[in-house]
């Protein structure tokens, strides 16, 4: 369905970032990038080979210990953990960030049509503004209010809460747009209306 149809009788709609404004694995796959010419730099070990192995494995299994994997197929020190964390949270990405082209689309109708956008994030608060700062907005940031769950200490139901008491409106008058079940979850716990951002199409 039309991103406009969805959105027609609300005035707020509320955004996840990972997988929903873009795909997650742009950003880590970039840090892994960045890793694998570290380690190359510095131990004189194939960067390809490294990237090649990093991408299989998170692409197969995630990212949970995915350095640990890393470290033991190329015998690499402890040490550089702390540079691999360092880059999720830092890292200056070779290419920025690009919306799905959906949510692209369905972001500019809700900013022609005057409608509040907000972003409510979880995940460490420093890497998802390192994100949003990379990511390429279109001129649409200037639109944005952002929310970081993890840094606000809060459950994302009290947050949409609260954006909700903040402008005098009721659940009715908002949509989440998210990926996954947390995110419906946390909705329906204040009655708030949900949907999978791959419904959205123009």
């Amino acid at each position: 369905m039309e991103g406009r149809q969805y959105a027609k009788d609300k005035q707020i709609v509320i955004f996840e970032l990972d997988d929903v404004l873009f795909p997650a694995k742009d950003y880590l796959l970039q840090v892994y990038y960045l890793f694998a010419q570290f380690i190359e730099y510095t131990e004189q070990k194939n960067a390809q080979s490294i990237l090649d192995f990093m991408r299989l494995e998170y692409e197969s299994n995630g990212s949970d210990q995915l350095f640990e994997k890393t470290a033991k197929k190329f015998e690499l020190a402890d040490t550089y953990q702390h540079n691999f964390d360092l880059l999720h949270l830092n890292a200056r990405l070779p290419l920025k960030l690009l919306l799905f082209k959906n949510m692209l689309d369905f972001l500019q109708e809700l900013v022609i049509e005057r409608k509040k956008i907000y972003i409510v994030t979880t995940g460490n608060p420093e890497q998802q503004l390192n994100k949003i700062k990379q990511t390429e907005w279109n001129g649409l940031e200037k639109y944005l209010t952002v929310f970081f769950a993890d840094e606000l200490n809060l459950p994302k139901s009290e947050i949409f809460q609260n954006i909700l008491s903040d402008n005098n409106l009721s659940a009715k008058d908002a949509l989440v747009v998210g990926a996954n079940k947390f995110d419906e979850q946390q909705s329906k716990l204040i009655n708030l209306p949900y949907i999978v951002s791959l419904e959205i199409y123009k």
